[in-house]
């Protein structure tokens, strides 16, 4: 979890704060790195002038100094790690959203796999029924995993496949209902309707709302990542944030702007393609890589 293209940053801040402190010249200077790597113009200037204060306050001159600065604040911004919830009355349902492309339905498997090495008994529902290359996907993995699967044919009523993947997980005494939904762009208007309505259900089926609403995003996607939280979080109440595919990039400040502007927690962070390889959001882990020595 480390963001290598940050530490040519703290190493210009270093060095410019041994020569002349911080100012306009050095902070330009941030503000294109920060941008590079990812973090929106609003929180980068929020950041700057945080750093600005605390180094005129502090009269930090030192790298060390400036090192546990950043670091205090990025792990201000977030905030203290969020586990997925879990219902006392089961089954527990997790609704998976996202567009398409970004790993969403091995996001899925991921987390299934997770929950079955818990001794927990999974059922995935195929809520994405606008592909039927997703169904079946889907159903290649519920295979691989050994987990029970809640399918209807393709063009299907998307709530009704999560509706009785609910009342099946009811019926079989299943621990977790792990539902995929339609993955098309986050701004076509017909898309977030659907998302509504499969929420709706699953409210009506539980007697409570889905336990969480887990937003995928692909570490990637850069400022396109914040658009789709933002347009998500307008439609549903998006509960957390799995960060996939984060192995294959040096970026990810869009975390750190989702955290601080939506107020998102990211629970899980996908490493890699295999089943096991994704884990809980440290964010003591991910502030010490980002200003860590190595």
């Amino acid at each position: 979890m480390r963001l290598a293209i940050f530490k040519d940053w703290l190493s210009k801040v270093g060095q410019a704060l041994t020569r002349r402190g911080i100012d306009e010249t050095l902070l330009e200077e941030l503000e294109e790195t920060l941008l590079a790597a990812d973090v929106n113009v609003n929180a980068v200037q929020e950041l700057l002038e945080l750093l600005r204060q605390e180094a005129r306050a502090q009269r930090l001159r030192e790298e060390g100094d400036v090192r546990a600065c950043l670091r205090t604040l990025l792990r201000e911004w977030l905030g203290e790690p969020v586990p997925l919830a879990v219902s006392p009355e089961p089954p527990t349902v997790y609704l998976f959203v996202g567009v398409n492309g970004v790993g969403k339905t091995t996001s899925i498997a991921k987390v299934a796999h997770r929950l079955q090495r818990q001794n927990k008994r999974v059922l995935l529902a195929a809520g994405d029924t606008f592909r039927a290359a997703a169904i079946d996907q889907l159903q290649i993995w519920a295979e691989r995993l050994g987990c029970d699967i809640v399918k209807h044919k393709e063009g299907a009523d998307p709530s009704a496949v999560v509706y009785d993947a609910i009342q099946a997980a009811r019926a079989r005494g299943m621990d977790f209902v792990l539902a995929d939904t339609a993955g098309r762009q986050h701004t076509h208007a017909r898309l977030m309707e659907e998302l509504k309505k499969i929420y709706r259900v699953s409210e009506k089926a539980l007697g409570r709302a889905p336990d969480e609403v887990l937003l995928v995003l692909d570490a990637v996607a850069g400022q396109n990542a914040i658009r789709q939280a933002e347009e998500f979080t307008r439609a549903l109440p998006v509960t957390g944030i799995i960060l996939a595919k984060l192995d294959s990039t040096s970026r990810g400040g869009a975390v750190l702007t989702i955290r601080r502007q939506l107020g998102i927690p990211v629970k899980l962070v996908g490493l890699g393609e295999k089943a096991d390889q994704i884990a809980p959001f440290d964010p003591d882990a991910f502030v010490e890589g980002l200003l860590g020595g190595e």
